[in-house]
C-alpha cells in the first residue's frame, strides 16, 4: 500500500505530497494534470523493472507517441541544463514474498520509506536524446511506533494496522547513497543483519536501472519486497476490443491492464474456489446492479474444438449473449467484477474517470464496486479481504457527490517556485475541510463545500424538465 508520495520536479509536479488511504477519489477539471499522478506512480512500478529507459519510454508522453521521450517527464521539458527529478514513498510491504527463484523471503519491517532522484545528461556521440541517470537511491525503514501518526485514514488498529505492519530494523538503511572523493554518488545495499553484513557499493553514474530492480533474490528479502510492492501498481486501462477478446486455453488466466484474459481470469477464479455455480452467480448478482441489464445468468463457456474460453451472459428470456454483444460501460464493470473476485489481485490500482461509459443511473453502482475494491481498513486483510488500493480520478460532479467525503481529493493548478527559481504552474490536491487529511500538510489549503460548488449545484441553463410541446 502507498501511504505517501512525494514528487518534485515530474511534469507540473513541483514540491508535489500527497497522502493516499485504501481508495482515494481525485476530483478536478480537465486539463489540471490528474494523470500525472498515475504517471508518477507508474514510472516508479516500471523503475521496479526495467532500465530507467525504458521506463521513460513507457510513461504517457505529451505528444502522443507511442513512446514517450525522456525528456517530457522532467517539469518544463528540455529547456534547462539542469534536470533533476526526485520522489519519494512511503509504503507497507507484502509480509513475505517469493523471489525469482520461488524461494519465501520475508522483510525485517513491512514500514518502508523509499527515495530516488532522477537527473538527465546531454547526449554525446551517437546519442541523440542523451539518457537518465540515477543521483541518489535510498529505502529505509519508518519506525513502527510513528505509524499512528503516519496512517492518518480512518483503520482499525488491532485488526488492520497490526496486521500489516511488523518486524523490527535498527540503524542502517536497506539502500543507501555516499558521494564519493570525486563527487560521484555510490549507492550501496545493506544486508538485513544489519551491522553483520557488509555493504555491497556499486558507481551510480552510469547504472542503466535503479538498484531495487537489481535484487532478484531472497538474499535481501526487505528490498526484494519493496520491488515486489512496487510491482505491484498498476494503471488500469480497460479496452473494449481486449475485454471482447476470446482466451485460449495456452493464454495466460490472469487479467492484464488492458482487461485481456477476462474469460480465463473468471474461469481459473471458480475453478481454483471449486465452486463454478457460486463464483458466476455472485459476478452475475453484481453485474445486475446496473440498471437496463437482464441477467439471469453469467457462465465462462469451454470449448474444447477450438480450445477457447469465452464469457457468456444469458438472459431471463433464455438468450446467451458473448462479451463481444456487450457495451463498453458493462464490459469496463464486468471486469471490475470479476477482479473483486480474485483474491490473488493485490497492490495498487489506478483507474482514469471509472464513469466513461456509465449511465448517469448506473453511476451509484460503479462507485460502490471502485470502493468495495479496495481493503476494508476495519478488517484484517486476507482471502475474503484482499490487501488492495484503489485510486480514481474524475471530473464528474456525480462521482464526487456520490463519494465518501473522507476518500475526496480535488485537483487544482497553483503558482509555485521552479527549480530554476521562477514561478511555475503545478498541480496541487486538497482535501475537504473536517476531513483526516486537514491540518496534515500545512503547505495545502483545504477547500469547503463553497469551494466546490460545481460539482454540488446543477449547472447553469440545465434543464431539469423536459417539456414536450
Amino acid at each position: 500500500m502507498l501511504t505517501k508520495l512525494e514528487v518534485d520536479g515530474f511534469k507540473n509536479l513541483l514540491n508535489f505530497e500527497v497522502e493516499l488511504g485504501p481508495f482515494t477519489c481525485i476530483a478536478g477539471v480537465n486539463g489540471t494534470g490528474k494523470s500525472n499522478i498515475f504517471d508518477v506512480i507508474q514510472f516508479l512500478s516500471l523503475l521496479a523493472d526495467r532500465s530507467l529507459i525504458e521506463a521513460a519510454q513507457e510513461v504517457r508522453g505529451v505528444h502522443g507517441e507511442r513512446l514517450g521521450d525522456p525528456r517530457d517527464l522532467f517539469w518544463n521539458g528540455y529547456s534547462r541544463s539542469d534536470h533533476k527529478m526526485s520522489f519519494a514513498a512511503e509504503m507497507i510491504v507484502p509480509g513475505e514474498v517469493e523471489d525469482d527463484f520461488g524461494r519465501p523471503a520475508k522483510p525485517s519491517i513491512t514500514f518502508l520509506r523509499y527515495e530516488l532522484e532522477i537527473g538527465y545528461i546531454p547526449p554525446a556521440g551517437i546519442e541523440k536524446i542523451g539518457r537518465l541517470s540515477l543521483l541518489a537511491e535510498n529505502l529505509r525503514h519508518i519506525k513502527l511506533g510513528d505509524a499512528p501518526e503516519k496512517l492518518g485514514f480512518r483503520h482499525n488498529a488491532g485488526q488492520f494496522r497490526k496486521a500489516v505492519l511488523h518486524g523490527r530494523r535498527a540503524g542502517t538503511a536497506f539502500i543507501s547513497t555516499a558521494i564519493d572523493a570525486d563527487g560521484q554518488p555510490i549507492i550501496s545495499i545493506h544486508q538485513d543483519g544489519g551491522s553483520r553484513g557488509q555493504p555491497k557499493p556499486a558507481a551510480a553514474s552510469r547504472a542503466p536501472a535503479t538498484v531495487v530492480s537489481t535484487v532478484t533474490s531472497s538474499d535481501d528479502p526487505t528490498v526484494l519486497a519493496a520491488r515486489r510492492e512496487m510491482q505491484s501498481w498498476r494503471r488500469l486501462a480497460l479496452e473494449p476490443s481486449a475485454l471482447r477478446t476470446a482466451d485460449r486455453y495456452v493464454d495466460p488466466r490472469q487479467m492484464d491492464p488492458t482487461g485481456r484474459h477476462l474469460a480465463g481470469t473468471l474461469f481459473r477464479i471458480a475453478y481454483t474456489d471449486g465452486d463454478f455455480e457460486r463464483v458466476y452467480a455472485r459476478v452475475a448478482s453484481r453485474l445486475a446492479d446496473l440498471s437496463g441489464i437482464d441477467v439471469r445468468e453469467l457462465r465462462v463457456e469451454q470449448d474444447d474444438v477450438r480450445e477457447l474460453f469465452t464469457v457468456q451472459l444469458v438472459e431471463s428470456g433464455g438468450l446467451a449473449l458473448p462479451a463481444r454483444s456487450l457495451s463498453e460501460g458493462t464490459l469496463r464493470f464486468l471486469a471490475l467484477c470479476v477482479l473483486l473476485e480474485d483474491p490473488s489481485v493485490e497492490g495498487l490500482l489506478c483507474m482514469e474517470e471509472p464513469e466513461n461509459g456509465i449511465h448517469p443511473a448506473n453511476l451509484n453502482a460503479m462507485v460502490q464496486l471502485v470502493q468495495d475494491l479496495a481493503v476494508d481498513p476495519y478488517e484484517a486483510p486476507g482471502v475474503d479481504n484482499p490487501f488492495r488500493q484503489v485510486i480514481v480520478n474524475t471530473h464528474s460532479p456525480a462521482v464526487v457527490q456520490l463519494a465518501d467525503p473522507q476518500d475526496l481529493l480535488f485537483a487544482e493548478v497553483d503558482i509555485r517556485r521552479a527549480p530554476d527559481g521562477t514561478m511555475a504552474r503545478a498541480l496541487s490536491v486538497r482535501p475537504l475541510v473536517d476531513t483526516w487529511r486537514d491540518n496534515r500538510d500545512t503547505r495545502t489549503r483545504a477547500v469547503s463545500k463553497a469551494d466546490i460548488l460545481p460539482y454540488l449545484t446543477t449547472p447553469p441553463g440545465a434543464q431539469l424538465t423536459l417539456e414536450i410541446a
